[in-house]
């Protein structure tokens, strides 16, 4: 080809007009790879910073109200009524967290549909303030429950909307890291709680310092929210289209003028389609769809399936019970032991934010997955030699190598390390995979199933391992992650870096596997051009 003829295929005018066409397209009701790049998807701002960490205050707060509670049981003692919490106590105040957090996970999205992502949140504070509060001055078990219960909303507010709200804001390519990011601080509350924790294990009353201190952060991320813009796309959908334009240039500063009308246009689109379902159908019309619609359906399967597999591992058992569990076989300091478990949970997710959108949410699960399996596997084997003298079970007071407890401790940080590497922040990436229209019903479902399974398995940990001994208990965990990486090799597609538009085409017609690694390489494709078109610019 003539060298002037190729120059004048890759001007800008000519670029210009592939644009325009594009968006013609798109406007037209079909989604385009090209039409959703813009410069400077890959760069991060202040902007972008300040909106994400102000968001991940949420995380901070479901980590340190679901992992403090760990250290409190274990130190509360007589303080409230009982001389010793029995385990059916220990189990009302775990799980009246998590019904809450199923409560409110299950509202969570569909208030956001109405009223927007970000006075949810701040209704979540609300609750995390009221119930930290509560929890400090109780002085009886159904006191603590209760307001273990409001802390529970809170938390289950904050787990479906934060994640959501950060992936509607966040540029395509970042949007899987600033999700987890927002694990990164979920694993840092827990982190923080277990170090407050062993600092008050040894004060009088210290339990009432644990819980209370999630007030702090609450009440800064509610003064901070005043300062937070609303999501683009639901600023499009309320028809507020010059707003929804001031975020989008502030989310894209690196792009062009036209870029950012076209990524305007793109959303507006596909928002338009969305707010047509939404007017012609009810709201049980789009609930219903989640069932009957294929593409729903398969998108609500990946999601709840990956929420259950997340909860129904028995990763959680270890952040409400590992001190109580450590105490039981020798350790002297088992907050501080717990402290070990917390940490590398929040090592190993600093390692998924560096490379979950490198290697992609499928390839990590797959290769993290058989981590946790070898980790649970390992436990079982080491609680049946080291409690063969007391029948299988764990006797208070008795003594028990200290050697296999070491293992045990080392399975744990195995399964500990694989499980935040993977599962502990990929399934949180939910919001990607709905349309618009019913994102809002799916994340709550989906978050719903996460805290239904947290609750099983919580308020059944104790009572499974005086059942089938500890050794059962550990094995039958190994059990259910090991199905969890075959639902994962068979549905879960990969959705990294395609647009929250373009995932509406993944699960036309399957689960997605196949479609989801064209799409990705076709986009791939189209920023290799785009880059050898730039650089052949004089």
């Amino acid at each position: 080809m003539d060298q002037r003829v190729e120059d004048n295929e890759h001007s800008p005018a000519v670029k210009a007009d592939a644009y325009r066409e594009v968006a013609q397209c798109t406007a037209a009701g079909e989604i385009s790879e090209f039409a959703v790049i813009a410069e400077g998807e890959e760069r991060t701002t202040w902007f972008i910073w300040l909106l994400v960490c102000c968001c991940t205050i949420s995380g901070l707060l479901f980590g340190y109200d679901t992992g403090v509670i760990s250290g409190a049981l274990v130190t509360i003692k007589g303080d409230l009524g009982p001389s010793q919490l029995s385990n059916g106590e220990k189990e009302f105040i775990t799980s009246a967290t998590t019904l809450g957090a199923l409560l409110g996970g299950l509202a969570a999205g569909v208030m956001s549909d109405w009223t927007g992502r970000r006075p949810v949140l701040g209704i979540a504070d609300f609750t995390f303030i009221g119930g930290a509060v509560g929890q400090a001055v109780s002085r009886t078990v159904w006191s603590m429950v209760g307001c273990r219960f409001l802390v529970g909303i809170g938390v289950g507010l904050a787990s479906c909307v934060a994640p959501l709200y950060i992936q509607e804001l966040s540029p395509t390519r970042l949007r899987g890291r600033m999700v987890v990011l927002n694990v990164v601080m979920i694993t840092l509350g827990q982190v923080i709680a277990y170090g407050i924790d062993a600092g008050f294990t040894n004060v009088s009353g210290g339990w009432r310092w644990m819980v209370g201190l999630g007030c702090v952060p609450a009440a800064f991320q509610l003064v901070m929210l005043a300062y937070l813009p609303e999501s683009p796309r639901v600023l499009v959908r309320r028809g507020n289209m010059e707003a929804a334009r001031k975020v989008l240039s502030r989310l894209y500063v690196l792009a062009s003028s036209s870029q950012v009308d076209l990524k305007l246009k793109v959303l507006h689109a596909t928002v338009k389609q969305s707010i047509e379902i939404a007017n012609s159908t009810t709201f049980w019309e789009r609930f219903i769809s989640m069932s009957t619609n294929p593409v729903n359906r398969r998108a609500l399967v990946v999601g709840c399936g990956m929420q259950a597999f997340q909860q129904l591992c028995g990763f959680n058992t270890l952040m409400y019970y590992s001190a109580s569990l450590f105490q039981e076989i020798g350790f002297n300091q088992p907050t501080a032991v717990g402290l070990i478990i917390s940490g590398t949970n929040f090592l190993f997710t600093l390692f998924a934010l560096k490379y979950i959108d490198l290697v992609g949410r499928r390839r990590i699960m797959i290769f993290s997955a058989p981590g946790m399996v070898v980790g649970l596997a390992l436990a079982s084997i080491a609680f049946h030699y080291m409690t063969i003298h007391t029948g299988g079970s764990l006797v208070a007071g008795a003594h028990y190598s200290q050697g296999w407890a070491g293992v045990v401790l080392l399975s744990m940080i195995i399964f500990v390390a694989s499980y935040a590497t993977g599962l502990g922040n990929v399934p949180w990436q939910q919001g990607e995979l709905f349309s618009l229209e019913v994102r809002g019903i799916g994340t709550s479902l989906s978050t719903a199933i996460n805290w239904a399974a947290n609750l099983l398995i919580g308020s059944t940990y104790l009572s499974l391992m005086s059942a089938i001994t500890p050794a059962g208990a550990f094995g039958f965990y190994a059990g259910l992650c090991l199905l969890g990486w075959l639902f994962c090799v068979f549905c879960f597609p990969d959705l990294s870096g395609l647009s929250l538009e373009e995932v509406q085409n993944v699960f036309k017609t399957g689960y997605g596997i196949k479609e989801s690694a064209r799409l990705r390489r076709v986009k791939r494709e189209i920023k290799e051009r785009e880059k050898l078109i730039c650089e052949s610019q004089p």
